[in-house]
């Protein structure tokens, strides 16, 4: 009787499927190495924001009490005024700007989400079990985030709370991720120069050299460099300028919220109407009153 991995499912689980020459570890550690700085980031400052959610003596005004992830070592300062609002736009611009980030860092490891056998070892099926809480665990996050600033909720659940607790399921994935992948990793980034392949064109563009597992003693057999490579239509330079550029241009449509001034005529995906003492009705209204009364349930408020 021939192995399980003698035959794979048809379509993703085969290996053949997957044909793209631009993914590889390389390109896939690049991409991990921008999340590596920036999800850390947006987990302290939610953690931070909620934490701010503690005025009655411990008791938090979300989860209504102190559970295990409910860190409350500190009240919130009431100086200097600013600090909440910089801790929240952080968390708000800095999430919004990794989501293209986060797009081609999924877009690059998707094969590995289709690996035939599921688990090839114990090292292996501990991964794949880390690749799959990362993924639904950053989409989940990220998702309803972004429906939160949009003052959306087409959902039953309250938001903030499964918005916390979820964050502490990507974030332990996250490091779980980051620690099996950590020789995979400095080992693509040794042998692949950035600038080097900042350098070369579409016509330059060749996959990676694979690993396999008979070369180095701790790699598994990798999975991301096709078997049946397709001709390029965009190089890694391509690739990563759209990621770069689209960040980009997520930061200056919200970030000018937060910074003000004459940056704000350019945060056209955030509230209009936000000039002060310009009449009697200068303030600024972003949702429906039937609107408030469905934030309340969903978030408990």
């Amino acid at each position: 009787m021939k192995p399980l991995a003698d035959h794979p499912p048809p379509g993703p689980f085969r290996s053949e499927f997957w044909r793209s020459p631009l993914r590889g570890p390389w390109l896939a550690s690049v991409l991990g190495l921008a999340l590596l700085v920036a999800v850390p980031l947006i987990f302290l400052t939610g953690v931070l924001s909620h934490a701010a959610y503690n005025p009655d003596l411990g008791q938090n005004r979300i989860t209504g009490g102190r559970g295990i992830f409910d860190i409350f070592t500190f009240d919130w300062p009431t100086s200097p005024s600013w600090l909440y609002g910089l801790n929240q736009s952080s968390h708000v611009v800095v999430g919004i700007v990794a989501i293209p980030v986060l797009l081609a860092k999924l877009w690059s490891v998707i094969p590995k989400l289709f690996e035939w056998p599921p688990a090839r070892s114990p090292a292996h099926a501990l991964e794949r079990v880390s690749l799959a809480l990362l993924v639904g665990g950053g989409v989940f996050e990220f998702a309803t985030g972004v429906l939160n600033v949009q003052v959306y909720y087409p959902w039953k659940f309250n938001f903030l709370k499964a918005h916390y607790y979820g964050a502490w399921v990507f974030m332990s994935a996250f490091a779980l991720h980051t620690v099996l992948k950590l020789v995979t990793v400095r080992r693509s980034l040794r042998e692949r120069s950035l600038l080097a392949d900042l350098r070369v064109d579409v016509a330059g563009t060749r996959p990676e050299t694979p690993v396999h597992a008979s070369e180095e003693a701790s790699a598994e057999p990798e999975s991301l460099v096709p078997v049946n490579p397709a001709a390029p239509t965009m190089s890694r330079r391509g690739l990563l300028g759209l990621v770069g550029g689209s960040s980009v241009a997520l930061f200056l449509l919200t970030a000018g919220q937060s910074i003000g001034g004459p940056f704000r005529r350019l945060a056209l995906l955030t509230p209009h109407g936000r000039d002060f003492g310009s009449g009697p009705n200068d303030f600024q209204i972003n949702k429906t009153a039937s609107g408030v009364g469905v934030k309340a349930q969903q978030t408990g408020a």
